[in-house]
């Protein structure tokens, strides 16, 4: 028994190396100079680290300004999905009114449709409404989404109904039932819509690409792709850029990873 407990854990952590080497590999060859960078054999290790690619990457790239686009999107995105998310999620689970039924099997249903069907229909909306080419037409479409307003409603059903009649009855009313009692209930699934809605926006890349056409505008997806030129690539800022990338998302697991799993346990807990 001890064998194979030892046997399953070897191969858990082979699977680990083998899935983190090519991240490992990319943040290593970051700090590189070009000349170990096109080596052939390549090496692992820099035997010099060097910031020449980060500051490419900053000065000649506008790495910069694509990252704070990147972030002005994903934390406005994000906390607007949390906001309208917990809403109605909370509106779905704790009122009754007619047709709430239907509209959450309507609500649902629409995981089923892939976004490519309602791009054009989407994109028409925003082009009326005056926000192409412009970070509003990202920030605001995916401010409800059917994913999160199930989970939201889901981990709410676990909350019991006396709880909010208590309170409705020392005189809260339903804002501030919603603020003070629901929200700090809620910090687990709102740690969940967190991590998911920053790593959904922050790699996001085909809807900022239909939406946003002046470069200085352009997120960091977009900007990643601008280095892939038709003849040649800057690898040595691409590598660079694709670091840093990954450190928003990775701090933001990090901060939120004891709420993550709490949340979506609860979360199916109760239908």
């Amino acid at each position: 028994m001890r064998a194979m407990k030892w046997g399953i854990y070897a191969l858990l952590v082979l699977l680990a190396v083998i899935w983190l080497f090519p991240v490992v590999w990319v943040v290593l060859s970051s700090f590189k100079n070009k000349t170990e960078l096109y080596s052939f054999p390549p090496t692992l290790w820099p035997s010099e680290f060097t910031l020449e690619h980060f500051r490419t990457a900053f000065d000649k790239g506008r790495f910069g300004t694509y990252f704070w686009n990147s972030t002005l999107v994903t934390v406005s995105s994000t906390l607007l999905l949390i906001v309208v998310n917990t809403m109605a999620g909370f509106a779905l689970a704790k009122y009754r009114f007619k047709g709430d039924t239907i509209l959450l099997v309507g609500f649902i249903s629409t995981l089923m449709i892939p976004l490519e069907v309602i791009m054009t229909p989407i994109f028409r909306v925003i082009a009326s409404l005056g926000l192409y080419n412009n970070l509003l037409g990202i920030i605001i479409p995916p401010a409800a989404t059917p994913t999160g307003v199930f989970l939201v409603r889901q981990y709410l059903l676990t909350v019991p109904d006396e709880l909010l009649e208590a309170a409705r009855m020392d005189g809260a009313g339903e804002w501030r039932l919603f603020t003070r009692i629901i929200l700090p209930i809620c910090k687990p699934i709102i740690a969940v819509l967190a991590i998911f809605s920053f790593m959904w926006r922050w790699d996001d890349f085909l809807w900022p690409l239909i939406v946003i056409s002046d470069p200085g505008k352009y997120t960091i997806q977009l900007a990643l792709s601008n280095f892939i030129g038709e003849y040649n690539v800057d690898w040595g800022s691409l590598l660079a850029m694709s670091t840093i990338t990954m450190l928003p998302v990775l701090l933001v697991f990090l901060a939120f990873q004891r709420y993550f799993v709490q949340g979506m346990v609860t979360s199916g807990m109760k239908g």
